[in-house]
Formats: C-alpha cells, structure tokens, sequence
C-alpha cells in the first residue's frame, strides 16, 4: 500500500493536482513518522490505521469550520477525504455489518451489558477500519 501513495503521490506531481499531491505528501510524512517511531516498517494494516486518523481529523475539521462558517475550507477537507478514502478497505453495508455482530453476540453469549466489552473486544478488529466503531457500539447496545 505504501508503495501505491507513493506512485500517486509522483503521479499528482506531474499532473500538477496540487491538492492530491499535499494530502498524499502529509500521508506520507505520517507513515514515516510512525515508522521512525516503531523503528520498522508499518504493515498495510497500520497504514490503514494511519489513513482513518488523518480522516478522522479532517471530519473533525469539517465540524469546526462549519460551526465557523468557513464553507471553503468545509468543501477542501471535503475533496481531501475524498482522496484519502481511496486507500481505505470497502466499508461494509449496515446489513454485513449487522450479520457480523450477530454472529458474535451469538459466539459470545453475553450475560445482559456487563459482557459488552467482551463483544466489542471480538468485533473491533473484524471491523477497524471498515466501518465507523462508534455506530457499531450503538447498535450493540441496543441488541444488549
């Protein structure tokens, strides 16, 4: 996956797609401080962890400029989701998503809400990434 920022990243250069070739600049300054970090290099799944925090922190900016009302800068991190999401795995439909937690309510067996963190300890990393954690907490919640 590095590999693929990396030859997008040369292609929006010579394309001259200034705001592609930013938001793949700071998503590999991101990488590479991670890996600097870890002291080895990431694997693709750590990359996708990457990709979903610098998402997440543009959704974040998203919310402040709107309360702002900073439109032009909404529609720019906007298009910059839009280019990051591309390395993101296929989020799942609500339906796939809510088959996966039935199977694991059904795997677990809970006793009522005290075995939560059991369910959500089993369905995060089949879902990281994939679809929004948060939601899925919600609907578990409501299956409890």
């Amino acid at each position: 996956m590095k590999e693929q920022i990396q030859k997008d990243y040369i292609e929006a250069f010579k394309a001259k797609e200034t705001l592609k070739k930013d938001v793949l600049g700071l998503l590999k300054g991101a990488i590479q401080n991670a890996e600097i970090n870890k002291k080895e290099e990431l694997s693709d799944e750590e990359i996708i962890d990457i990709v979903n925090k610098q998402i997440k922190l543009r959704k974040d900016g998203i919310v402040e400029f709107e309360k702002a009302g900073r439109d032009n800068l909404v529609s720019q991190y906007q298009e910059e989701i839009d280019v990051l999401t591309k390395y993101m795995p296929e989020e799942l439909t609500p339906e796939e998503v809510d088959s996966i937690i039935d199977e694991v309510i059904n795997a677990v067996k809970p006793d009522g809400m005290k075995d939560f963190g059991k369910i959500m300890k089993e369905l995060t990393p089949r879902l990281k990434g994939r679809t929004d954690i948060s939601k899925v907490s919600g609907l578990v919640k409501e299956k409890l």
